[in-house]
């Protein structure tokens, strides 16, 4: 039976509502301000298969990457009815260890297969390691916290305590993380309530049948992009700043090679840095969920995010690099900094072949803030982790947005009222950096200004980049300026974790994004 264009715009919303309110049980029901207020987290519904056939509005490091955590869930376990795998672990599907994922089979009555499976994926502000946030400069995996393979979590509707105490018993905030790890478990149900609502009224055949085609739809999609750029080879490279342990640049290194022809294109990172000591480490799910990203943002917003965009794709990864680690390689910073610059270089490649398509870097740093000790409130331990906002980088069309968050990341800033209600810390100041983006015919947007007081004794922890090598402009557009940290007004690295005393003042300023286009003279 054929799938008219009509049912399947109405499968293809359907799905994704059910996702978006995955998402939205998660985030009313979570307990920490990083999930609730800022919405560091990801839901995505699958086919049988394990397939992506939606994802919510929500995180593109988490939902590109996720399929990956779903199959090595599937792969290792047998789920059944009611049960839920959990698992964190980078070289196992995950990404980096402070995302939990859950997976949940969905099954139909009467069936004896699972006929989808929902996921829900959470950044924790901590799961234990060296540094509170489980978020510093490390030097194996195995300082970074807790490290979950696929294990069930949930078996037939009940929750394994032993496993769970387990768990609570290797973090700093446990009562934070069980009332986490529950809205998750809430959310997967919500998306099996919906799912068997529908199999009520289509069939489960008959959704499968939709499924095909919406993953052909979206392969078509970018197919059809792919076609209206110019055949050719493409390249380009960028570097991180760092590893946080050495001095030396990281270079991270693309050729495109994109057939208009057939409508395909091959990414291979031949020529980029060796793994390296320091957290910026990347696993394959990370590089090719910024794969995922580059290739979605050449759709239209309307265009269904499945796994059918991979399909054109070839990806080419070294061994043991930067961009495709082994274990025991640290990959806190993997996830929330190497994202952003494999991003930025696959997004210079393109530029080459579609320079009025593609905007000029934004900040490209995540600016990832973590800070942790005990509240002198109530005498209790708190773990703090926030992404800063910095300039999104000025396109052909218009300037570039200042203080949001871009690319990899699309969470939100922490309301200074739930900050300061939540942690012993009082805000200084909060907002724009004025100038800080890049001249041009358009303007990268400018980058934010943060201080905070901490009130009581701390350990303060900062990833971020884009410290050495700024922002780049494109077209004749200038470059961002550089981000910068302050501690008490004395300049820090980019990666560093130092203890505090009460009433010390830590200021980020982050990046502003690369001018497009030559400025105009009068």
């Amino acid at each position: 039976m054929s799938v008219d264009a009509v049912e399947l715009a109405v499968f293809q919303s359907a799905m994704h509502s059910i996702a978006e309110e995955m998402g939205a049980a998660l985030r009313r029901t979570a307990i920490s301000p990083n999930i609730k207020e800022r919405r560091d987290y990801s839901c995505a519904v699958f086919d049988a298969e394990a397939r992506v056939i939606a994802m919510g509005d929500h995180m593109p490091v988490h939902l590109g990457s996720m399929p990956m955590s779903v199959e090595a869930a599937v792969a290792a376990l047998t789920l059944g009815p009611d049960d839920v795998a959990i698992l964190n672990d980078p070289y196992a599907g995950g990404t980096h260890l402070p995302d939990l994922t859950m997976v949940m089979a969905v099954f139909c009555e009467g069936q004896q297969c699972a006929a989808f499976y929902v996921a829900a994926r959470a950044h924790h502000a901590d799961v234990g390691g060296m540094f509170p946030g489980s978020m510093g400069p490390a030097r194996e995996i195995f300082q970074e916290g807790l490290r979950v393979p696929p294990v069930r979590l949930v078996r037939g509707g009940e929750i394994d305590r032993d496993l769970l105490n387990l768990i609570l018993l290797n973090v700093r905030t446990p009562a934070e993380r069980e009332g986490d790890l529950a809205a998750q478990m809430g959310a997967c149900r919500v998306g099996e309530a919906r799912l068997l609502h529908l199999v009520e009224r289509y069939s489960v055949a008959r959704l499968k049948e939709m499924g095909e085609e919406l993953l052909a739809y979206s392969e078509r999609l970018v197919r059809a992009q792919l076609k209206l750029l110019p055949s050719g080879v493409y390249e380009a490279e960028d570097w991180l700043d760092d590893d946080g342990v050495g001095v030396e640049a990281i270079r991270i290194a693309v050729r495109l090679h994109v057939d208009a022809k057939q409508g395909s294109i091959a990414v291979n990172f031949a020529g980029t840095a060796a793994q390296v000591s320091g957290s910026v480490n990347a696993v394959r799910a990370i590089t090719l969920s910024a794969c995922f990203y580059v290739l979605r943002c050449l759709l239209g917003e309307d265009a269904p995010a499945t796994a059918g965009i991979l399909r054109p794709l070839t990806l080419t990864l070294p061994e043991a690099s930067v961009v495709n680690a082994r274990p025991p390689a640290p990959v806190a910073g993997g996830n929330v900094e190497t994202s952003q610059r494999i991003v930025d270089t696959l997004l210079q490649a393109l530029a080459k072949c579609a320079p009025d398509r593609v905007p000029a870097a934004s900040a490209g740093t995540m600016s990832n803030l973590t800070i942790g000790g005990v509240d002198p409130r109530t005498g209790a331990a708190f773990t703090y982790y926030e992404t800063t906002a910095g300039g999104m980088g000025a396109s052909a069309a218009c300037d570039g947005v200042s203080g949001v968050q871009t690319h990899m990341t699309n969470s939100l800033n922490t309301p200074i009222e739930a900050l300061e209600f939540a942690y012993p810390f009082r805000v200084r100041r909060y907002g724009y950096r004025a100038n800080s983006g890049g001249a041009g015919l358009h303007r990268g947007g400018d980058g934010l200004v943060k201080e905070l007081e901490v009130l009581g004794d701390a350990e303060v922890t900062l990833l971020a980049e884009r410290r050495r090598l700024a922002p780049w402009g494109l077209e004749g557009g200038a470059d961002g300026a550089h981000g910068a940290a302050f501690i008490d007004g004395r300049k820090m690295p980019g990666k560093f974790s130092e203890r505090v005393a009460a009433g010390t003042v830590v200021r980020l300023e982050t990046p502003g994004g690369g001018g497009w286009g030559k400025a105009q003279t009068k």
